[in-house]
Parts: C-alpha cells; structure tokens; sequence
C-alpha cells in the first residue's frame, strides 16, 4: 500500500518555527517489541540495568564523541 493523504494524515508534533539543528537536549523514547522490558527494571526505586540496558547506555553516552554535532 502507497502513502495515500487521506487515510494516511499525522500531525507534526514539531515546534513551528524551532531550529531542531541547535544544540539541545532531547527526550528519546525506545520501544521494544510488545513493549517488553528488555533494558532492565526498577528495584527499590532504582534502575537495574540488563545486559541489553548497559550496552545502550554505553552507547548512547559514546554519541557526543562519534558525533560532534
């Protein structure tokens, strides 16, 4: 099935007028598939990382290093 502008119709959820080039702070969601906790789970208020949940964080920290901008 092609994009068709009828059935297919979302509202951008973008600022209008923002410059998403700028340097900011920026909120990322990730979800699995069936929404299952593959990262890790909240204990006594805190997060307890998976194997899965440390090497996204590992990876999302080295981000400013790959990329400079």
């Amino acid at each position: 099935m092609g994009y068709n502008p009828v059935i297919h119709h979302r509202r951008s959820i973008r600022l209008k007028g923002y410059d998403y080039a700028q340097e900011g702070m920026y909120f990322i969601t990730i979800c699995t598939h069936q929404r299952a906790h593959l990262f890790g789970e909240v204990r006594n208020g805190e997060m307890t990382l998976s194997d899965f949940g440390k090497i996204e964080a590992e990876t999302r920290q080295s981000l400013p290093a790959i990329h400079q901008n």
